[in-house]
């Protein structure tokens, strides 16, 4: 599976797709980008006349590179975009620097432990000074869709 096809398995699109590229993955971690575009819809109200990236959405970056995208790659055997679905299950992240409009950001993960389909990462991120932007825990697990064809 290449870095772009892990990519294309997401069930996510714009606007609520925050992975850009994947620049490594083996089996005991990732590294991925995104750029935060000016035009994001969730500028537009966070914050009044000084737009900055909410947390949630930081989050969800690194859920979805550090997670999302690992697990997919983990299950490369096995995925099959109309079978399987994936979900974050637990987060525990702490911030330390803001990302505004324009910033691309990096993250990182590295696998704590991987069974039964479900996925711990330590993950951390950040911007294009190196700077540290967050870091912490996410996991989350693969199931398969329960929809009848």
């Amino acid at each position: 599976m290449t870095k772009k096809e892990i990519i294309q398995k997401l069930p996510y699109t714009k606007p609520f797709l925050f992975v850009d590229e994947i620049v490594e993955v083996n089996e005991d971690h990732i590294k991925g980008n995104y750029t935060f575009l000016h035009n994001e819809y969730f500028y537009k109200g966070h914050f009044k006349g000084n737009p900055v990236t909410p947390g949630v959405i930081l989050t969800e970056c690194m859920a979805q590179i550090g997670m999302a995208c690992f697990g997919i790659f983990l299950l490369k055997d096995t995925w099959d975009q109309e079978a399987w679905n994936v979900a974050m299950t637990s987060s525990d992240i702490n911030f330390y620097a803001p990302v505004f409009p324009g910033e691309k950001v990096y993250v990182e993960a590295d696998k704590v432990y991987f069974r039964f389909n479900k996925l711990k990462c330590n993950v951390a991120m950040y911007n294009s000074k190196n700077v540290l932007v967050a870091k912490g825990v996410v996991a989350g697990v693969a199931f398969k869709n329960n929809i009848e064809k």
